[in-house]
């Protein structure tokens, strides 16, 4: 029987947990980690990533705008890919160093959303002088690139050049786009809908490209809610 001058057994149980339920919620919002993807602007980043016409940039960046030619030799603009998630990246078909595991690398992550409508992957060729629109239609039938997933884009080479530097931010180093210029970069770059950046990874590390496959998730429920 109860006694008279306090809660039951019972209902002292319940205050405790009750106490503990509120203490474990509570500090799993203190210690989780922050799931939002950071947005990246130029001001934020190595400035030998950013183009030196863009590293006084103030307000929100967004990638440019382009025009190329992909791998079934269809113009693709920005406005083409849409409100898609982009994973964009810089190779060169000849290239036997980091370009070969970098493919790899994209392939799983075409292969992890393969029937995502709302991710493309756009690899443009820095050595477009030779990596014509057939060259790389054999590539991407060797690597198994669909071209609704992953478009192989070749075009004009400063136009390329300064993509990699003033829109994705993904070389080091420095150059005009000209026949002497070269970009050798093994980041991936991930962009979200509103052509923000929103991550980069190394395109040559499995455990990298793992990060990147849980963020584009991460966008995917951005999407959602």
């Amino acid at each position: 029987m109860a006694n008279g001058n306090g809660p039951s057994f019972a209902v002292r149980i319940m205050l405790l947990l009750g106490v503990f339920a509120v203490a474990v919620t509570a500090g799993y919002f203190i210690i989780r980690p922050n799931a939002e993807l950071p947005i990246y602007h130029p001001a934020q980043l190595d400035p030998r990533l950013v183009d030196p016409s863009v590293r006084g940039a103030s307000g929100e960046h967004h990638i440019l705008d382009f025009e190329l030619l992909d791998q079934n030799g269809d113009t693709v603009r920005l406005a083409d890919v849409g409100d898609r998630i982009i994973v964009a990246d810089f190779f060169f078909t000849t290239c036997a160093t980091i370009c070969p595991k970098m493919t790899v690398q994209m392939t799983r992550v075409q292969d992890a959303y393969k029937d995502e409508d709302r991710v493309m992957l756009l690899s443009h060729s820095v050595t477009p002088e030779i990596d014509s629109v057939p060259v790389l239609a054999a590539y991407a039938e060797l690597h198994g690139a669909d071209p609704k997933r992953w478009r192989l884009l070749t075009g004009d080479r400063k136009q390329i050049y300064h993509l990699a530097r003033r829109s994705y931010f993904a070389a080091l180093d420095e150059g005009d786009g000209g026949p002497d210029d070269f970009v050798h970069t093994e980041n991936f770059v991930l962009v979200d809908p509103l052509r923000r950046i929103r991550g980069f990874y190394d395109g040559t590390q499995p455990s990298d490209v793992d990060r990147l496959l849980g963020d584009i998730r991460k966008l995917l429920e951005e999407q959602e809610h």
